[in-house]
């Protein structure tokens, strides 16, 4: 599903959060798609359709950085959908308003239609919003490119269709959005987070491969070439080589000296987090004794490991990685130092579990203070989740990651 951030509403109040579109949504929402918004104090990007020209994202003038992560929407056809798996006193009057989030292929009658409904509110609101792709959002009356091609023509999106540097990837959706510093600050002008989005496929197409899709060498290697650029430009003292791709296509490329650097140096770049949907086979690592959140079902991931957690691993800026897909899954685990984590299911058209409140994730990044009393780089990272229970309780906070802590590995 489709990840993008933005404001949420259901019917009785909003929610801050990047939603899934059914897989992810940065505001991940279920369309299949998930989509995800994200609180922030920027203005709004500019969009000049088909090229989308985007305003800075920075951080406001309290330091913070905020994300809303909602995803597994299954959003269909409004309020002539009924709700799933929830109580009886819940029943009467629930639909798809209860959510407002993302489309769900199989119930959409009208693809377009549901995803201009299910992004409204962001729209009205004015709030910048991220998308990316599910596994479902081809089921129904568009395929994944028409979708993703919807999704990027909508006001305030900061979706993109895909990078212009990459020539041939798999995949729609894939992009990244670098957050700057505090306007007027030393770090205005330079990204200190950065956000990766991937489309982590429907299912696979290998006759051999049953099961769910995943991140393809082609993603991969955007991401490298991507969060190598992003940590040279950060570290001018890095070098950087030109070589050329099997269609002469010169680009940039990390040498080899650059990686023979002391592993602490790597907090001197960008923290970045990563969203997509489907969770990676390392997801299945965690039991209750090493995760803060619950584990309620299986791992549903591709049946084969593609590599891609030890890609960014070896990458070094990753902190965060953010899924969907697994409705009843919630938690958050940190392997060789990234954590993985769950939303856990937010749609109420989606299956859930009687008794167990839908839920939204938030993640807050926090800058650190200078010693002129300034705004610098990003000191910490946050999350917790916000259920859906009438209260907006929030449960299970935790430190993502601090600048100050070597992590587990």
């Amino acid at each position: 599903m489709a990840q993008t951030s933005s404001v949420v509403y259901n019917n009785k109040r909003k929610l801050w959060v990047p939603l899934p579109l059914h897989g992810f949504v940065v505001a991940v929402a279920v369309l299949l798609l998930c989509f995800a918004p994200i609180n922030v104090s920027a203005a709004a990007r500019q969009q000049s359709p088909p090229l989308q020209l985007l305003q800075k994202l920075r951080f406001g003038r309290t330091g913070e950085f905020k994300i809303l992560q909602v995803a597994d929407m299954h959003y269909a056809d409004g309020k002539t959908t009924p709700c799933l798996n929830v109580l009886p006193s819940q029943v009467h009057g629930c639909s798809d308003l209860n959510t407002r989030d993302n489309i769900f292929g199989f119930e959409a009658k009208d693809s377009a239609k549901s995803l201009n409904a299910a992004f409204a509110p962001a729209i009205a609101a004015g709030i910048p919003w991220a998308a990316v792709l599910g596994n479902h959002d081809q089921q129904g009356t568009l395929s994944r490119e028409g979708v993703m091609k919807h999704i990027v023509g909508l006001k305030h999106t900061l979706s993109l269709f895909n990078p212009s540097e990459a020539h041939i990837i798999d995949g729609f959706g894939n992009y990244n959005l670098e957050v700057g510093g505090v306007e007027g600050s030393g770090f205005a002008n330079k990204s200190v987070l950065n956000l990766y989005f991937l489309d982590s496929g429907d299912y696979s197409t290998v006759p051999s491969i049953p099961g769910h899709g995943w991140i393809k060498p082609s993603q991969q290697l955007w991401f490298q070439r991507t969060s190598a650029k992003l940590q040279v430009r950060a570290s001018p003292e890095l070098s950087m080589d030109a070589i050329f791709a099997p269609n002469n296509k010169p680009f940039l490329f990390v040498s080899q000296s650059a990686y023979m650097r002391p592993p602490m140096a790597k907090n001197s770049f960008a923290p970045g987090l990563v969203y997509f949907h489907i969770p990676l086979p390392e997801f299945a690592s965690f039991d209750a004794s090493n995760f803060t959140g619950v584990r309620q079902e299986g791992i549903s991931s591709a049946s084969i490991n593609s590599g891609f957690f030890t890609t960014m691993v070896e990458a070094g800026d990753v902190k965060a990685v953010f899924t969907g897909h697994d409705h009843l899954n919630d938690f958050c685990g940190q392997m060789t130092g990234i954590q993985l984590c769950y939303a856990g299911g937010f749609g109420y058209q989606a299956y859930g579990k009687v008794g167990w409140s839908r839920r939204a994730r938030v993640v807050v990044a926090f800058l650190e203070k200078t010693d002129e009393g300034g705004w610098g780089a990003v000191k910490s990272i946050k999350t917790w989740k916000s259920l859906d229970d009438g209260h907006l309780t929030a449960i299970d906070e935790q430190v993502l990651w601090s600048k100050n802590l070597i992590p587990k590995v």
